[in-house]
């Protein structure tokens, strides 16, 4: 009888666990709950793993701020003061001058039209009943047609009045009169009517509508300060127009184009205002004072509106403080602008 040969296998260490040699044993907890093994495989096959669940979030607590001091109440006012006052100065200059100009115009336009159409154009210092004009009130109509300039000349050249439009020195004829008339316009705020003045080129035509009709003029030259003064003749008609140069809103002094009348002359008319007593305002790059009293009176009004806001900032809250008082703010603020502007030199 042949021997047998018995094969055994190797006795494993106490605690160790046998496994195939061809397929990783899964956990127990990767079977039970479906994660993937150690290995990368799959336990079950059945569910994916559930998605990792975000940090959970401490509500944040609110944090008490301590109430503002007087001093602190008055600084924040004044800034908030000061941003209405920017805010309304720039959106009066930049728009609402512009707007303004156009409906004053307007007005001038079917005012000075009616008058031509009567027959009752001033044709001096005063009207056909003898009375004094007043300032802002209509006397000629000016074209440029180089310029695109298209404008009612009102009588005056203070600061308030040339937002109307261009204005006519009182102490001069009026054009197309024998003598020298002058006209001053703004150059940049409402309308900014002769603002490109200084591009007309000698030789260039346009014309002026007054009472006593049309009247035709050339260019002769530019001037600033400093160039000499074209020489007059006696019994003819110089129109000389006049506003500031330099930077926008930032004059460095004043252009001035010289034109002579080419169709016929009229007879001047009696005129009460000379140089000597021409009011300061009405000369180039003056301001105009005479509303300061109106300027208080906005000031007074943007305050108090600033007063009762932060009075219902603290006792109705933030929302219905905005919807009552932004409106109310705004309209201070641009009345306060309309009178600093009006306190500008009037060639701006």
């Amino acid at each position: 009888m042949s021997e047998a040969v018995l094969t055994t296998k190797p006795s494993l260490p106490a605690g160790a666990v046998q496994h195939s040699s061809t397929t990783p044993a899964p956990s127990a907890r990767a079977a039970r709950t479906g994660l993937r093994s150690p290995w990368g495989r799959r336990t079950d096959g059945a569910h994916p793993p559930a998605p990792p669940r975000p940090p959970r979030r401490m509500p944040r607590k609110a944090v008490a701020r301590a109430p503002l001091t007087r001093t602190q109440l008055l600084v924040q006012s004044s800034l908030s003061l000061f941003a209405v006052v920017l805010l309304g100065f720039l959106a009066n200059v930049t728009v609402l001058s512009q707007l303004q100009h156009v409906i004053s115009q307007q007005q001038l336009r079917a005012t000075l039209a009616e008058q031509l159409a009567a027959g009752s154009a001033p044709v001096s210092e005063g009207t056909v009943d003898n009375v004094l004009l007043s300032d802002g009130d209509p006397v000629a109509w000016i074209e440029i047609p180089a310029l695109g300039v298209d404008e009612v000349v009102v009588e005056g050249t203070s600061s308030g009045t040339l937002t109307k439009g261009p204005g006519h020195r009182r102490d001069t004829v009026l054009p197309g009169q024998v003598g020298i008339s002058v006209l001053m316009g703004r150059a940049y705020a409402y309308g900014g009517p002769f603002g490109t003045i200084q591009a007309l080129s000698p030789g260039e035509t346009l014309s002026v509508i007054t009472g006593q009709g049309e009247h035709i003029y050339r260019v002769l030259g530019v001037r600033y300060a400093g160039d000499p003064t074209v020489a007059y003749t006696a019994g003819t008609s110089r129109l000389v127009l006049e506003t500031a140069r330099g930077g926008p809103f930032m004059p460095t002094g004043v252009v001035r184009v010289d034109a002579e009348l080419v169709s016929e002359v009229k007879p001047y008319g009696a005129r009460q205002t000379t140089w000597a007593t021409l009011a300061a305002e009405d000369r180039e790059l003056a301001s105009d004072p005479s509303t300061v009293w109106a300027l208080v009176f906005a000031l007074q009004f943007l305050v108090l509106a600033e007063v009762a806001a932060v009075y219902a900032l603290h006792r109705f809250g933030a929302a219905k403080t905005w919807v009552v008082f932004v409106p109310v703010l705004l309209l201070g603020g641009l009345l306060v602008a309309d009178q600093i502007t009006r306190l500008l030199p009037n060639l701006l």
